[in-house]
This record gives structure tokens, sequence and C-alpha cells, in this order.
């Protein structure tokens, strides 16, 4: 139906999301036409003359009157090699950048890839809130000007934070980047599991960082996209965790797992015992079924001021190469690794330019952002609390 052959359209779809359901067809079938298809969709998006003009003169309308008004809303306003703002609506951006991650690395694209960076540099830089969220404004739910980040009328879509972390893991596939792994864990923990309440049944739509205690989550919703995002996220969440190259593992994330990995046509089995992220205790025993060399890279948090690391009890002294340490090494039946990340209550500040924040500061511990709340502190009213800077903070 959609392509550029004779009697075919040159469409795509407002929203994106389909290209990443295409690449994982074409992963799981190899059949390229998936594959192709995917492709096009992206190749297409924003090109001249512009489909969603040549569809609304086609059914008799006049292409001003988009509802939108302008074509950044859906990422269309020019091809995508040639995009490096987000823009728009936040989720439609986050799946048409993992698209794009996507196909980047099947088709070794260094223009789609470089379009990918800029775009993460943007994103990351200016408009992304501390949590992962993304979006401030509720009227396009998603970006406006950069450093614009309200925190009570934050809109941050738990779908978005959703969709950053599937661009978050594609971009760790084309390089493995701890400034990826670090966002990628801040957008679980505090972006998107945020949205589901603790017994699984409540839920929010957007995430503000700041209420007067009425916003609260929902049982359902009439648009119930979000729902469904965070549930098959915990459902997926162990596909995040381990990542295996020609003759090395990555470990992105930390808590309690068991993988078994084909690495040099062998199998590899790792297990993590820790109780993360309330502790940054982390032990990984290795089951190898005869001695194999391999590299295993062990992601060092941008929080984690200082650390250690031990193979077999015996102190590694190492120095991560862009927030990542290689043991490199001839792994044997029973060997153990054992990496402490010791978790600091700490401040962060926005960038001055964030006038919302102005004279405000956050509390991180680990990979959590902590959430001051009024049933914590009956004593005071939250908007009287004040914070020296020079307080010392302990964790308790």
């Amino acid at each position: 139906v959609f392509g550029t052959g004779p009697g075919q359209k040159r469409g795509y779809c407002g929203h994106p999301e389909i290209e990443l359901a295409l690449v994982r067809l074409y992963r799981h079938t190899g059949d390229k036409r998936h594959l192709d298809l995917a492709s096009y969709f992206v190749d297409e998006r924003g090109r001249q003359p512009h489909y969603f003009d040549a569809e609304a003169i086609a059914r008799g309308d006049d292409p001003k009157r988009y509802w939108f008004k302008t074509y950044e809303y859906s990422q269309s306003h020019r091809p995508v090699r040639q995009q490096d703002k987000a823009v728009g609506h936040a989720v439609r951006a986050m799946y048409l950048y993992a698209a794009m991650a996507d196909l980047a690395g099947e088709h070794g694209d260094a223009a789609l890839r470089q379009a990918c960076e800029a775009l993460w540099t943007d994103l990351t830089a200016r408009k992304m809130y501390v949590t992962g969220g993304l979006g401030p404004s509720a009227s396009n739910e998603g970006f406006t000007e950069d450093y614009d980040l309200p925190n009570d009328t934050a809109y941050a879509e738990t779908c978005a934070s959703v969709a950053l972390i599937f661009f978050a893991q594609r971009m760790l596939n084309l390089d493995c980047d701890g400034r990826y792994g670090d966002v990628l864990e801040a957008a679980l923990y505090n972006g998107a599991l945020a949205g589901l309440s603790r017994d699984g049944t409540h839920y929010f739509y957007e995430n503000r960082l700041e209420s007067d205690g009425r916003h609260t989550r929902w049982e359902w919703h009439s648009c119930p996209c979000c729902t469904m995002n965070v549930s098959r996220l915990v459902a997926s969440v162990g596909g995040y965790f381990y990542a295996v190259g020609d003759d090395s593992v990555a470990v992105h994330l930390y808590g309690g797992s068991s993988v078994k990995l084909a690495l040099g046509g062998r199998s590899v089995r790792l297990s993590q015992t820790t109780d993360y992220p309330w502790s940054g205790r982390i032990r990984i025993a290795v089951d190898v079924e005869a001695p194999t060399a391999f590299g295993l890279k062990l992601r060092i948090p941008g929080w984690a001021e200082s650390w250690t690391l031990a193979v077999n009890r015996e102190q590694v002294h190492a120095t991560p190469d862009r927030g990542y340490v290689e043991l490199r090494r001839t792994w044997w039946p029973g060997d153990t690794v054992e990496l402490d990340l010791p978790m600091a209550a700490t401040r962060l500040y926005a960038h001055p330019k964030v006038r919302a924040d102005i004279d405000r500061t956050c509390l991180r511990r680990g990979p959590l952002i902590y959430c001051v709340e009024q049933p914590d502190n009956t004593n005071v009213p939250l908007k009287s609390l004040r914070l020296p800077r020079m307080t010392p903070l302990v964790a308790v």
C-alpha cells in the first residue's frame, strides 16, 4: 500500500511506532520486506511534497487547516536526517527517534546515527526533567522552548518516559556509552514506574513534579495508552539489563536477575544478587561450561562518586571508559564479581536557565529522585521547607 512504486501511497503514520514493530518483525522472521517498509516510513517523513498536504487536498480540505497548526507536532516538518531539535508531541518523537536508531544500526547509516546523537543531546541537555520526564505542555503533550520545565504544570506523560527508555536502549545498542544507560535508569525508576501505583491498579497519565495534593492516580483513563505502556515495560524489563557483543557482555542495569547467553559458541550464565536500587552492593556469579575468555562490561553510574570492584574477592583497580569498566579475562566456573556503588544522598541543581527551579534543589540517592511528601512532614507545610546549601545530608 505504502511506498514509491506505481499505485502506492507515499504516506506514513502521523503517530510513529509501527516502525519499531516492523524492525522487530524483521529480526524475528528475517523477511527484509518489513525492514524495507520501516526504512521507507522513516525516510519519507517530512519530504516534499508533504504527504499530509496531499492527503488533505485529496479529501477536499485545506492543508493550512492542519488541526495542530504545524508539522513539528508530528516530527514531519523536515526529513529526519535534517532534524536536530526535539519538537512536538513527546511520545511520537521518542518512538520516531528509537526507530531511527534501530535503522541506523541495521543499515550502518552514519547520517541517521548523527541525527540521533544530535536529537539526544538536545533532548537531555535542554528538555528533560530530572526524573526522565519529557514534555512540559498539556496543549501538545510535548515540547516547547529550551529549558521550559515547570514543575506544577509538568505533563511528563508516562508514555514519554517509556518511549525514552526505548530510545536510550537503542542508542546503547549503537554505542556502549554510560550516558545512555544513566538516562535509561533514571527514566525507568523515576519517570516510567511513577506512572504505576504499588498495588498495580492505579495510574498517572501525566507526572507532575509539584502538586497541591489534588493530583492523584486514576483507575482507568479514556485514553489508556499509559496503562498498557507501563505494563509492557514491566513485563519486558529483563530485556534492558544485558547486551551481548562479539566477545563481550555489557551489564546496563542492576537488579536481582539471571540470564543465559550464547557467547562465542558457548553458554554463559550471569546471576545478580543485590537489593538495588536500595543498596549499591551487587554480586554477579559467572557460570560457564568451560573456561571462556570474554569481556564483562559493568556500567558505573554517573552518580557514583566512589566505587569498588573485586573479582573472586581480589580488588580490581580500573578506570571507566565512557561509563563502563571492562573486565577482560578468562572466566572459570564459580567466578564472582562484586561491585559496590555507595549511595550517598546528594543535591542536584537545575541549569540556571530553568526559571522554575531557581533557588530550588533536588535530592537524589543512587538512581532514585526523592519525592518530598506532605504525609511525611505533617507538622510543616511543604512550601515553607528550606534546605541550606551547606547542611549535611544523611540517608536514613
